[in-house]
């Protein structure tokens, strides 16, 4: 099975996928595809909380997409030595148009992504298109919140 992972730059994004990854089996997942999305109608940067470079040098200087790259190689790298392929992804238009986009493309059995997010996107990310993708996948939906008992470092 090909799973799609989404990730907004968030550290609720990073956990999500530690717990999908913790319930999964990998024996099950063939293909792993990080993606982000970049909405080109952002006006700030993409909210990257998972590496240094978010902040660094003037606003002019940061790249919306090297940030949305960043936090894809952060939570690509929960699966590095798992077992199925990993790919990356970084998009752009609407967050939940593009994540049931990458997800049809590939032929995923799953998208997997967070409900808690705290990053610059949660009023995006988090409400609306959580609900969207839920109601618009071409597959099932795994939505993680970081609680206790589960991995979420």
């Amino acid at each position: 099975m090909h799973v799609v992972v989404a990730t907004d730059g968030s550290q609720a994004s990073l956990a999500a996928a530690r717990q999908f990854q913790y319930i999964a089996d990998s024996r099950e997942i063939t293909d792993v595809t990080v993606v982000a999305v970049v909405s080109p109608l952002a006006t700030v940067p993409f909210a990257n909380e998972l590496t240094e470079t978010r902040g660094r040098g003037e606003a002019t200087d940061i790249s919306y997409r090297a940030e949305a790259e960043a936090a894809v190689g952060v939570v690509a790298a929960v699966f590095d030595g798992w077992g199925p392929t990993i790919h990356r992804q970084v998009r752009g238009g609407s967050p939940a148009s593009e994540i049931v986009a990458a997800a049809a493309d590939v032929g995923a059995g799953l998208i997997a992504l967070a409900s808690g997010s705290s990053g610059l996107t949660d009023r995006i990310f988090l409400g609306s298109t959580a609900q969207r993708i839920q109601y618009s996948a071409p597959c099932p939906v795994l939505i993680g919140r970081p609680t206790a008992g589960l991995p979420t470092s």
